[in-house]
């Protein structure tokens, strides 16, 4: 057998894993809407309840990503440009949250929120309320969602190369305006592309949220619940509502960024 029919081969084998693969992801996600009719989607549309919850989704999964990304990019510029004693286990670190279960995530987050805590009682004590609050929930979706946007800005910095830093100082910009107009101009798209991925296992979050804040209800929680109080008939709409709001707000945001690396 020569060199190309092993080739062939392999994108045969290659193909049929990309159907597999694609069966896997979609089947499960299509066969759901035909679990419900058109007419109880549209009657869940006008529940108020569960409108309020995907919205509440939307909203603090975008607060969570911000600050992800305030805090997340600077940090990422640290870790792929300066070498220093411990940075692998720094590196190790910042991914805990992903390999951690969430419910576990969110239970670390709660001793360190709870009252029975120093920070936890230093908020009481400034009349901040945490736990139950919007508050809680981004910081829980912050905790899961920090990781992949800090690992994403940080493999975009290293593909930038430092010489071309090094000439934007020469030429007389400072550290900052180098950083804005030649190492984040260059390394915006994938900065976004971490910035998505974010977005949306922070909008997908359970275990943590549901710890440190069953109420107010985000989409998940209330789906959650609607699914242990009334079965799947009831949960199953606003399931397809969020699945549909998710997938649109996802494709626009890849298209936007599809957009920003064809400018």
């Amino acid at each position: 057998m020569n060199r190309k029919n092993k080739s062939e081969i392999l994108f045969v084998v290659s193909f049929f894993s990309g159907i597999i693969i694609i069966t896997f992801i979609l089947y499960p996600i299509l066969n759901t809407l035909s679990w419900t009719e058109p007419g109880i989607i549209w009657e869940s549309l006008h529940d108020k309840e569960a409108i309020n919850s995907i919205f509440l989704s939307i909203w603090t999964a975008t607060v969570a990503t911000l600050v992800s990304f305030f805090l997340g990019v600077p940090f990422a510029y640290l870790l792929a440009r300066k070498e220093f004693r411990g940075k692998n286990l720094v590196e190790s670190i910042v991914n805990i949250p992903v390999v951690i279960p969430h419910t576990v995530a969110g239970i670390c987050l709660l001793t360190v929120l709870s009252p029975h805590n120093w920070f936890g009682r230093l908020l009481v004590n400034a009349n901040i309320e945490v736990l139950g609050t919007e508050i809680a929930i981004i910081i829980a979706m912050a905790f899961v969602g920090m990781p992949f946007l800090i690992n994403s800005a940080k493999e975009a910095f290293t593909w930038v190369s430092p010489r071309m830093e090094n000439v934007s100082r020469t030429l007389g910009a400072n550290q900052v305006q180098t950083f804005f107009l030649i190492t984040f101009s260059l390394a915006w798209r994938e900065i976004l592309s971490g910035m998505i991925l974010t977005w949306a296992r922070c909008i997908s979050e359970f275990g943590a949220i549901i710890i440190l804040a069953y109420h107010p209800m985000i989409a998940p929680t209330f789906i959650y619940q609607r699914f242990t109080t009334h079965g799947m008939m009831y949960a199953i709409p606003v399931t397809v509502i969020l699945i549909g709001i998710c997938l649109v707000l996802f494709v626009v945001l890849r298209l936007l960024a599809s957009e920003k690396t064809r400018g």
